[in-house]
């Protein structure tokens, strides 16, 4: 049986199911297991199964207070015909690496991976801990996540979700996506400010106490989709997993060969399921984690000092554009030696003075990781080799962890074979992705860029674009950072 604990010490265990539910701990801290479980099967009898089956083995040891039927039925409910491929997340080898597609889902993101999952989690654990209040879904994207969410939870009875997202900080696409969303239940807000104030604004909701209080009093209690939930975590390890069985599958990898994992990350979750699948026991060698210009992670790997006192950079890979990676006080606290007064420490500096130093000890557990950075000019660079070298086109995000990669190599001349999260479709990001391809492009409107990227990739416009290209704005709500609580009091009718 895992429990769940805060990062900040507050509170007793908890289940898995009631981790889900709350999203975040009372005390503001992140729920945390009380042992990361061993992989319960061999890598070989994974390799023989289904990604539906794979996800079960993974999130069943996590998820134990689940019951078998529970937990294969939201895996049922969540991998089905949302994707375009049976495979869930197929493997391309592209310039003598592993692109790991996790962008087949609704919303050609990897956010899909694990939001269409946790709405069926969250729905089974109102119903098993009796909960009679209508949960309120409440996030902040920098991007992805927003729309990924209004997607999975759209319809779902006894749920509602709001969206905040920085009015001038996402692709147009990206927007085009959140603000046509259909849905009674969805609602979705830009505020002027970057992501972090979203972030914060959202943080700061959950944490006032009278608000909480006038919500169940009407018959609401909030949660969060955002990837500080545990059950957005958990799901994300599954493909980690899946990607190493394939390889296996196809002789691409030996049984126990080590492989290297390259996440572009701004928020951490996705690295961290990384780690969470490597202490499960995958043989996962190296995790390069990689920035764009927002180099705060960079520097925390480089130096031991994460400091969040610096401009902050809109750049053509918005998903990343972060500053505050709230995934990162999983690992802090892990590194700490599960010590929660010392994480709580860390976090309150971060709080006041906008940084914090780890010690020599906590630095020397980071040996797994390697940072790195690209700029928007070796971004740009990395998608059009890719193209030229290949005929492979990817997205901003995923050119970022092509890069960072190439550099690893170069520094390193490590050979291992390597995974790199391919977290986005190139649509998502036409207008960067084809003016990087060739400048000859940058006058054509985004929905004549994805015509024209289609063209050029051999590749289907996914539905997700096709179906926003004449879809009406419903949603144009937009408010200042410090009105967010007001407009959930308006949506709400409280």
């Amino acid at each position: 049986m895992v429990n769940y604990f805060s990062t900040r010490g507050g509170g007793g265990p908890v289940s898995a199911s009631e981790a889900v539910l709350k999203g975040l701990a009372e005390d503001g801290g992140l729920f945390f297991p009380d042992h990361i479980p061993a992989l319960t099967k061999s890598l070989k009898e994974l390799s023989e199964m289904s990604y539906q089956d794979v996800a079960y083995e993974v999130m069943q040891p996590f998820l134990s207070d689940y019951t078998e039927e529970e937990l294969r039925t939201c895996i049922r409910n969540a991998y089905d015909s949302k994707f375009d491929t049976e495979a869930i997340a197929p493997l391309a080898c592209a310039d003598g690496a592993y692109y790991l597609e996790l962008f087949h889902g609704a919303t050609i993101a990897f956010k899909d991976m694990a939001l269409s999952i946790l709405p069926h989690l969250m729905i089974t654990a109102a119903r098993k801990n009796h909960i009679k209040n209508d949960i309120v879904i409440l996030t902040a994207t920098s991007g992805d996540t927003g729309k990924a969410a209004l997607a999975g939870f759209a319809g779902v009875k006894g749920t509602k979700i709001i969206v905040f997202y920085p009015k001038n900080g996402v692709s147009p696409i990206q927007e085009k996506q959140m603000v046509t969303q259909k849905g009674d239940n969805t609602f979705v807000v830009g505020i002027h400010g970057n992501f972090d104030d979203a972030q914060s604004g959202v943080k700061k909701i959950f944490a006032d106490q009278e608000l909480g209080k006038l919500m169940a009093d009407n018959g609401y209690q909030f949660s969060s989709a955002n990837s500080i939930n545990i059950g957005r975590l958990v799901p994300q390890t599954v493909y980690y997993v899946y990607a190493y069985a394939q390889l296996l599958k196809e002789g691409k990898l030996a049984e126990g060969e080590p492989m290297n994992v390259v996440v572009p990350t701004g928020n951490f979750g996705n690295i961290l399921a990384a780690y969470f699948a490597k202490n499960m026991g995958l043989p996962i060698a190296k995790l390069i984690c990689a920035s764009n210009e927002n180099r705060v992670l960079f520097d925390f790997f480089r130096t031991g000092v994460y400091d969040r006192n610096r401009d902050f950079v809109l750049t053509s890979s918005p998903s990343m554009d972060i500053l505050i990676s709230s995934n990162l006080e999983r690992l802090i606290y892990l590194i700490a030696g599960s010590d929660a007064e010392k994480n709580k420490e860390l976090m309150m500096q971060l709080s006041t003075s906008g940084k914090y130093e780890i010690t020599p000890e906590m630095q020397e557990k980071l040996q797994d990781f390697y940072g790195g950075y690209a700029s928007e000019a070796e971004t740009a660079e990395t998608i059009a080799s890719l193209y030229k070298k290949c005929g492979y086109v990817i997205d901003t995000h995923t050119a970022v962890a092509s890069c960072v990669y190439r550099k690893y190599k170069e520094q390193t001349k490590d050979e291992t074979k390597t995974v790199i999260a391919s977290t986005a479709s190139p649509y998502k990001f036409t207008r960067s992705v084809m003016s990087a391809i060739d400048r000859q492009y940058d006058g054509l409107e985004d929905f004549a860029l994805a015509d024209k990227l289609s063209e050029l990739s051999g590749v289907k416009i996914p539905e997700a674009i096709e179906g926003i290209r004449t879809a009406p704005v419903l949603h144009d709500t937009v408010c200042e950072k410090d009105g967010m609580a007001d407009i959930v009091k308006k949506y709400l009718g409280i």
